[in-house]
C-alpha cells in the first residue's frame, strides 16, 4: 500500500499538480469517476472489464490523494470504519442478509 501511495503522489509531485488537488477538487473528482465507473453497468453485464479496471483505478487514486490531503492514514480509517461497521451489522445477524443495520 504504501508503495502504491508513493507512485501516486510522486505521479503528482512531477506534473506540480497538489495546487490543483485541494479536498473540494478531490471529492468532485472521486464522485465523477464513480460515476464514470457507474455508467458502464448503467444497460446491464455488458462492460470491458479493462474500462471498469481503469476507473476503478482512478476512484483509488482520487481517494488516495484526498486521503494525504488531509493527512489521513488509509490503513488506520479503512480499519477504524470496519470495527464500526462490525458493530453495526454483527455477523449472527447480518450473514447472508443485505438489509441495512437499523433493520437487522
Amino acid at each position: 500500500m504504501d508503495e502504491l501511495k508513493s507512485e501516486i503522489i510522486k505521479f503528482q509531485k512531477e506534473r506540480d499538480w497538489k495546487k490543483f488537488h485541494t479536498p473540494e477538487n478531490l471529492a468532485k473528482s472521486i464522485s465523477i469517476e464513480a460515476a464514470e465507473l457507474l455508467e458502464h453497468f448503467q444497460w446491464g453485464k455488458d462492460y470491458s472489464i479493462n474500462e471498469v479496471a481503469d476507473e476503478l483505478a482512478d476512484v483509488f487514486n482520487y481517494c488516495i490523494l484526498m486521503a494525504d490531503a488531509l493527512d489521513l492514514d488509509i490503513k488506520e480509517i479503512v480499519l477504524n470504519k470496519m470495527k464500526k461497521n462490525a458493530v453495526k451489522y454483527p455477523v449472527d445477524k447480518a450473514r447472508g442478509n443485505a438489509a441495512k443495520y437499523t433493520e437487522l
